[in-house]
């Protein structure tokens, strides 16, 4: 099971920014996704959540917040299957124009990865492409609605 630490990542408008992603050998099959990935030697969560940040969208100046969510996944991706437990963390950033774009990606991540955008909570609930997780809208509204939860939720498992 690959360990995963996630970020929401709000700016000042509580827009969130999410990633652009299409499996390597096929550019039209695409998706949404959360900046983060897998944790590297003993890192800790907090650290492989900056870390991945920083280097998929070149985001540093945040301040990390509490676990907001977790779940475990399961999908195919680039050949093979990936079964995953991630942790999702808030973060804020005072940054409000274009991410300025990834840092330092691997080899799957350039062959996958097609762009970033700022989403508002209505332009997300209003999406027709996929995204992930699939409740974000829900999750995100929720979230600047009532806060932080007191305790990280637990999501249903994604299995695709």
């Amino acid at each position: 099971m690959r360990q995963v630490a996630r970020v929401i990542l709000l700016d000042p408008d509580d827009r969130v920014l999410l990633m652009h992603g299409h499996e390597p050998d096929d550019p039209a099959d695409t998706w949404w996704f959360t900046p983060g990935g897998g944790l590297e030697g003993d890192e800790t969560r907090e650290q492989a959540a900056l870390r991945e940040l920083a280097e998929e969208t070149g985001i540093t100046d945040v301040e990390l917040g509490p676990v907001l969510w977790r779940r475990h996944c399961s999908f195919p991706f680039a050949g093979r299957r990936w079964d995953q437990d991630e942790w999702y963390y808030l973060a804020r950033t005072r940054h409000t124009g274009p991410a300025p774009g990834p840092q330092a990606l691997t080899d799957l991540e350039t062959r996958s990865l097609s762009g970033l955008r700022w989403w508002t909570s209505a332009e997300l609930s209003a999406a027709h492409e996929t995204v992930y997780p699939i409740r974000l809208a829900e999750l995100l509204r929720t979230l600047l609605d009532e806060g932080p939860p007191s305790a990280p939720v637990v999501l249903a498992p994604e299995i695709v």
